[in-house]
């Protein structure tokens, strides 16, 4: 009785640990999608990525340099441009950019863009690089849901 006890009770432990790493979209076609707010995380995401970089410029500046923060908004900014990635190759590379929509190569290349973009934002502390972010992503935004220019 009690190794079956103990069977279950480890069961559920693993069960547990494992719905910890269950994300919203992990590739069964459920259909449940909501584009708008993935556009939505992706701009809050870059506007993270800008307050980040800000505070990484003021910090580094300062004498003494508070290298615990400085490190905190270095990693701040490096997750908020992996979340970026993650959310156009995951999200939209891999489940909404169907190869035989209208205009997939003009969507593709301008995700592309943002996956690059999103690495120099990782590399540097270039504001031109948010600035650029920014812009690809109101582009992809008016193209994918077809707003005119």
């Amino acid at each position: 009785m009690k190794r079956k006890s103990f069977q279950l009770t480890l069961v559920v432990v693993v069960m547990c640990l494992a719905a910890g790493y269950a994300s919203a979209h992990c590739e069964i076609p459920c259909g449940i999608y909501d584009d708008q707010m993935r556009i939505d995380m992706i701009s809050e995401h870059i506007t993270t990525i800008e307050k980040s970089m800000t505070q990484i410029l003021a910090l580094a500046g300062e004498q003494p340099i508070d290298y615990n923060q400085l490190t905190r908004w270095v990693t701040n900014k490096d997750n908020h441009a992996s979340e970026v990635q993650h959310i156009v190759s995951q999200y939209f590379m891999t489940q909404r950019i169907k190869p035989d929509t209208e205009k997939y190569a003009d969507k593709l290349t301008l995700l592309h863009k943002m996956l690059i973009y999103a690495m120099k934002c990782k590399q540097t502390t270039d504001l031109s690089n948010v600035t650029t972010l920014r812009s690809l992503l109101k582009d992809f935004g008016d193209l994918y849901f077809g707003h005119k220019k």
